[in-house]
């Protein structure tokens, strides 16, 4: 007979060292990726299990190595001081491994809790904007000095700009659906932005920019703030970490935390230059140390490309049949690309207060 889900979870559990007797597994998390699972004993400190997806990333070993990286990096960082931003820990198994395969081929792999913090779906206030802005730049500082070519791309193409407007172009070729007046100024509106889809890639080219370590999801429910005093205290689901364009970072967190309607959007959505300002003034606090001219250069481009990456990505798996995005109702994806596109237009007539904010102007 085969065992249930809990006893299987039991069984993974007990091949970590756990800090006392096992009481229970439980899922965890509202993430969609991987399989988030609660480990609480009869000791205070619990752990985090997973399962690492492999339709995802489907090198598993490689994301292990890459935060095994991260953590020997950290720990032989000279200044004590430089730690401040905790990086969930890692537990190896009873054999000592960074992870472990069942007998399935599936992929686990045990963290520290982080106790005594929360997250949030959706930014509060300019105070937790400084915070966020903090906790990437601090992300930033602390691997500045990591060579990106010793860290694996577990997600060769992901924000690549390019490489997703190919993919749209295929789609679309393919595309034989109806096309109302929605889905046409959708499409309109990646026509008359195309050649703008490679301003970062052809910088970096032109070795205008570099790739130094980035987080690759540097979404707002990634950082945990102190239930306490408020403050970014870590950032977690580091499992996309790997060379690529700060800028990347840079865009998607503003992306994401400057459209105060959220995805799910509003009738109107407005980029808020206040909320961008001060994530900005967060990250600049921690970073400017190592940030070039071209860097402050291309940033009001990275913070127009990346929503116009994300909505060009909902436009095309829309036209697909909805097959990457999960969706609850037609056209949903269509709306989400909509809701993009209309924060990319927010941008744009902001470009000049933008560029004064990021220090281009």
């Amino acid at each position: 007979m085969a065992c249930s889900a809990d006893e299987r979870w039991r069984t993974i559990a007990g091949r970590f060292p756990l800090p006392g007797c096992l009481l229970s597994v439980r899922p965890f998390g509202s993430g969609l990726i991987n399989t988030t699972l609660l480990v609480e004993t009869d000791a205070p400190a619990r752990v985090i299990l997973q399962r690492i997806n492999r339709r995802v990333f489907p090198e598993p070993a490689q994301v292990q190595r890459n935060l095994r990286t991260l953590h020997d990096h950290l720990a032989s960082a000279r200044a004590p001081e430089r730690l401040a931003l905790q990086l969930p820990g890692m537990i190896p198994t009873l054999d000592g491994a960074d992870f472990l395969i069942d007998d399935e081929g599936e992929v686990w792999r045990a963290l520290d809790f982080i106790d005594g913090t929360q997250s949030f779906d959706a930014i509060g206030d300019e105070v937790q904007a400084v915070e966020i802005g903090r906790a990437l730049g601090h992300f930033h500082a602390l691997l500045a000095d990591l060579d990106p070519d010793r860290l694996h791309d577990t997600l060769p193409g992901f924000h690549v700009t390019p490489g997703y407007l190919a993919t749209f172009d295929r789609v679309h070729a393919d595309f034989g659906g109806e096309r109302p007046p929605s889905l046409r100024a959708a499409l309109e509106f990646v026509q008359a932005r195309r050649e703008f889809a490679r301003v970062l890639e052809d910088a970096k080219a032109a070795g205008a920019l570099t790739d130094r370590v980035i987080h690759g999801d540097p979404k707002l429910n990634n950082i945990l703030f102190d239930e306490s005093t408020g403050v970014a205290v870590a950032m977690i689901d580091l499992d996309t970490v790997k060379p690529g364009l700060i800028h990347y970072d840079l865009g998607d967190c503003l992306r994401s935390c400057c459209n105060r309607a959220g995805e799910g959007g509003a009738e109107s959505v407005e980029f808020d230059v206040e909320l961008c300002r001060e994530v900005l003034a967060g990250y600049f606090a921690e970073a400017a140390h190592f940030l070039t001219g071209s860097d402050i250069a291309y940033l009001f481009d990275a913070i127009r490309l990346l929503p116009f990456e994300l909505g060009l990505r909902f436009l095309t798996d829309h036209m697909a049949g909805d097959r990457y995005f999960h969706v609850t109702e037609p056209g949903q994806n269509l709306r989400r690309a909509q809701i993009q596109f209309q924060l990319v237009e927010s941008i744009e007539r902001q470009e000049k207060t933008i560029r004064s904010v990021c220090g281009s102007g």
